[in-house]
């Protein structure tokens, strides 16, 4: 973990955050903004346990955690054993596929592992299992203890369930805001936590959350929401998107995981500078003079990239992206060790060459062909013609070039780049 900066008090914390374009829904501004520059005071949030890692959708949560922590907030940790066996509705288009609870006692223990990467659970963070607490109360106690001060008017006139309606909703999924809202009590009763902190999709969960602390103790406690991250395309940070960077080296290795964050289009890069790292606000404006004055620079997303690998891999990790990317810019792609090469040929866009032949090699036009460089024998033959093929940083010339095993860094690896900027990996 990188040692962190304490952030200058030139700003109270609730202001710094909405700065930062961090602060989308509060229950209580006065009363939020007053706990978030209290000392000592306690804030809840978490994670159902819906995969063997957490992503770059859940990593804001993370680094905004931190940086109140940094500012001497207490953060409580929950990752959902019992949630995550029921399955949260909202704005989901389908029910979840429930998972069995030994796999989700699984799941637990691996994101606890994760997440004690970024906190210390034995000293300035807590860490909580809503199936602590949930698993020993009965469904009678529930309904009469929770399900009895809610209505039914109440919960469908939430968004996240209100969409759900719409196309059929199970009674277990519609279950799950009072479960969510039964967390924020225990959690309250036993750390006396007034505030929880999530996605701006959770509103409806998190709202229920008050109302059942005020209902049963007559006390007030608050929700910060912060918002949905979406890239310039319009797309979520998230898996159901299709487009999930792991936290997990060993699902995202951290030169992907490095790449996702400097192609950050210009219009995001910014943004996510404010979002994703501790760079003071003075030092981001001084970035963004200097990307809007040369943004074939950038530095932006250099700057992005390199702090937020750091972050979540490590100053080593980072570094080896780093020099990873800018050997494949200057085409010194030779000089790659196969460590690097290894990290690289992860991802899950490599393509591996079926039946190559060492002895008798593959003519260069059906090479790319088969490698998904061009899109067709035409193609392949004009790209080399004008001179836009390079393997492993150098380039091809001739459309009689016979492939080989020569050509196979480590015996294994071809970079093949098209273009400026458009790398296919290759492997046999």
């Amino acid at each position: 973990m990188p040692n962190f900066a304490i952030i200058k008090a030139i700003m109270d914390l609730y202001d710094e955050l909405k700065e930062r374009g961090l602060v989308y829904q509060v229950s209580n501004e006065e009363s939020v903004k007053k706990l978030l520059n209290t000392k000592g005071a306690s804030f809840y949030f978490g994670f159902d346990p819906t995969a063997e890692s957490l992503h770059v959708g859940s990593l804001l949560q993370i680094i905004t955690a931190k940086r109140l922590e940094e500012n001497g907030l207490k953060p409580i940790v929950l990752v959902g054993g019992a949630t995550g066996m029921v399955g949260d509705p909202s704005f989901k288009e389908k029910e979840r596929v429930l998972k069995q609870k030994e796999e989700v006692e699984n799941l637990v223990g691996l994101l606890k592992k994760q997440l004690g990467k970024f906190f210390n659970f034995n000293k300035e963070a807590v860490f909580v299992n809503n199936l602590d607490w949930t698993e020993k109360i009965s469904y009678i106690e529930f309904a009469r203890d929770v399900g009895k001060k809610f209505t039914v008017n109440e919960m469908i006139a939430k968004e996240s369930v209100k969409e759900r309606m719409k196309t059929g909703i199970s009674f277990a999924e519609f279950s799950y805001m009072l479960l969510q809202a039964y967390d924020f009590l225990k959690i309250f009763e036993k750390y006396g936590c007034r505030m929880q902190m999530g996605g701006s999709d959770q509103w409806g969960n998190m709202t229920a959350g008050i109302e059942l602390v005020r209902k049963t103790k007559g006390e007030e406690v608050f929700v910060i929401t912060l918002p949905l991250v979406t890239r310039s395309d319009g797309k979520k940070f998230s898996k159901s998107e299709g487009t999930a960077v792991w936290l997990d080296a060993n699902l995202t290795s951290p030169y992907h995981f490095y790449q996702f964050w400097i192609n950050a289009d210009d219009k995001d890069a910014v943004k996510f500078l404010k979002y994703y790292t501790f760079l003071s606000l003075e030092e981001i404006k001084s970035l963004e003079n200097s990307f809007a004055s040369a943004p074939e620079k950038r530095e932006a997303q250099k700057v992005l990239a390199e702090k937020v690998t750091a972050f979540v891999h490590g100053e080593d990790a980072s570094e080896s992206a780093r020099k990873i990317t800018e050997n494949l810019f200057t085409g010194k792609i030779k000089d790659l060790s196969e460590k690097d090469l290894k990290e690289i040929f992860t991802d899950s866009s490599v393509v591996k060459l079926e039946n190559f032949s060492a002895e008798a090699g593959l003519n260069i036009i059906d090479f790319l062909v088969q490698a998904k460089v061009s899109d067709s024998k035409r193609q392949a033959r004009e790209d080399i013609q004008n001179k836009a093929i390079e393997l492993n940083g150098s380039k091809v010339a001739e459309i009689d070039y016979l492939v080989s095993q020569k050509d196979f860094l480590f015996g294994q690896y071809i970079i093949a780049k098209r273009g400026k900027r458009d790398y296919k990996f290759i492997s046999r």
